[in-house]
C-alpha cells in the first residue's frame, strides 16, 4: 500500500535536488503570469470592451504557460531529465494535456447544468441571476439548490481523486484521452488517502493565499495607499507577494503528483507480477 507520506518526502527530495532548475521555470510559468493577471480585476472595473477581451486573452495566455510550467516539472520529477529535455517533452505534450483539461472541464461544467435549468424551469429570471442581481427564492427551490450542490462539491471531490495522475500519465505513456480511464484504475484502492491529501492540500494552499492577501494588502496599502481604483502601488506590491506564495504551492503540486503516479505504477505492476502464473 502507498503511503502518501512516503510520496510527500520524495517529492520535496526532488524539489530540493533540483531547486537551481525549478525556480527559472517556476518563475516564469507561475509567478510573472500570477503577479500580472493579480493586477487585471482592477483593471477591468474600468475598461473599454476591447481592453476587457485582450486581458482575457492574456489570461487564456498565462493559463498556457501555466500548463506548460507544470508539465516540464512532472517530466523531471518522473524521468530525472534536464530541464532542456523536460521542456522538449511539456511542448510536445501540451495539447494532449491541454485537450484533457478541456474535456474534464466541459464535463464538469455539464455537471452543473441542472442548476440552471432547474432556476429556469421555476420561472426565476437567469439573466438577473448572472448580472448578480439580488433574486428571491422560495425555501423549496433553495433547499433543492443547496442539497445538488452539496452533492456535486461531494462528486468533485471524489473525481479529481481518481483523475489526479492524468498529467503525468498524459507525459509518461504518451495517452491523451486514455489518460482519463488509466488514472481511474491506478487510484482505485487509494482514493481516501488521495481526498485527505487534497482536502489538505487545497485548505492550506487557499489559506496561505488569503493570509498573504490580507496582511501584505494592508502593510503596503498603510505605506503607500491605496489609490482610487485602478491599478496602484499598493495592489501591485500585494500581487507580487501573492504570487509568490501560490507559485510555492504551483510547483509543489506537479513534482507531488508525478511521485504519486511512480508509486502507484510500481505498486500496480508488483501487483500484476504477483499474479502472474
Amino acid at each position: 500500500m502507498v503511503k502518501m507520506s512516503n510520496v510527500w518526502d520524495r517529492a520535496a527530495e526532488f524539489l530540493s535536488d533540483n531547486i537551481g532548475t525549478v525556480v527559472p521555470i517556476a518563475l516564469l510559468a507561475f509567478f510573472v503570469p500570477a503577479s500580472i493577471s493579480g493586477n487585471f480585476q482592477a483593471v477591468l472595473l474600468t475598461a473599454t470592451p476591447g481592453v476587457a477581451v485582450t486581458l482575457r486573452l492574456v489570461q487564456l495566455a498565462f493559463a498556457v504557460l501555466s500548463v506548460w510550467g507544470s508539465l516540464v516539472i512532472t517530466a523531471m520529477a518522473l524521468d530525472g531529465v534536464t530541464s532542456r529535455t523536460a521542456g522538449t517533452i511539456a511542448r510536445r505534450r501540451l495539447l494532449p494535456a491541454l485537450i484533457v483539461s478541456v474535456v474534464l472541464g466541459l464535463a464538469m461544467v455539464a455537471l452543473t447544468l441542472p442548476v440552471p435549468v432547474f432556476l429556469a424551469a421555476s420561472g426565476y429570471d437567469l439573466m438577473a441571476v448572472a448580472r448578480g442581481e439580488a433574486v428571491e427564492m422560495s425555501p423549496g427551490a433553495a433547499g433543492t439548490i443547496s442539497i445538488y450542490i452539496l452533492v456535486l462539491a461531494i462528486l468533485f471531490i471524489g473525481i479529481s481523486a481518481r483523475l489526479i495522475l492524468t498529467t503525468p500519465i498524459v507525459v509518461r505513456e504518451q495517452r491523451m484521452l486514455g489518460a482519463i480511464p488509466r488514472s481511474w484504475r491506478l487510484t482505485r484502492g487509494s482514493t481516501w488517502r488521495i481526498i485527505g491529501v487534497l482536502i489538505l492540500f487545497v485548505v492550506v494552499a487557499t489559506v496561505s493565499g488569503l493570509a498573504a492577501n490580507t496582511v501584505f494588502g494592508t502593510i503596503f496599502t498603510l505605506v503607500a495607499g491605496g489609490g482610487e481604483g485602478g491599478i496602484s502601488i499598493a495592489g501591485v506590491l500585494t500581487s507580487i507577494m501573492t504570487a509568490a506564495v501560490q507559485t510555492a504551492f504551483m510547483v509543489v503540486f506537479p513534482a507531488f503528483i508525478a511521485k504519486l503516479y511512480l508509486a502507484l505504477s510500481a505498486q500496480e505492476a508488483l501487483g500484476n507480477h504477483m499474479q502472474a502464473p
